[in-house]
């Protein structure tokens, strides 16, 4: 169960449920930005160790992408990352908004 803006308690069954409010969390521009960016960077980094074979690099992944993302939500958007309650939800919405972003469907 997580709270949401209103502080009203409200718990997710599936995916489809908990994008709308995921999106709701990432409302201020500069944080979306920077989720993807930071998405960008684990992709990225994902790719480059693969190709390098260099495996060690993928210990860093969660570093690049939440310290983009986290910083959006403490800095700007002012609010406790939906991973800390929904840790695979959020990480699933974190690729599925960057593709919506990428592809134009969500704004910046």
């Amino acid at each position: 169960m997580i709270l949401n803006k209103n502080g009203a308690s409200v718990e997710f069954h599936s995916f489809k449920d908990f994008y709308p409010f995921y999106l709701g969390e990432h409302s201020n521009r500069i944080c979306r930005f920077l989720h993807f960016v930071g998405t960008f960077f684990v992709i990225c980094l994902f790719f480059f160790s693969l190709i390098s074979q260099n495996y060690i690099l993928l210990f860093f992944s969660p570093l690049v992408g939440y310290g983009f993302a986290w910083t959006g939500h403490f800095v700007f958007e002012k609010n406790r990352p939906a991973t800390f309650k929904y840790p695979l939800y959020s990480f699933y919405g974190d690729f599925v908004m960057f593709w919506h972003l990428l592809t134009g469907k969500l704004k910046f």
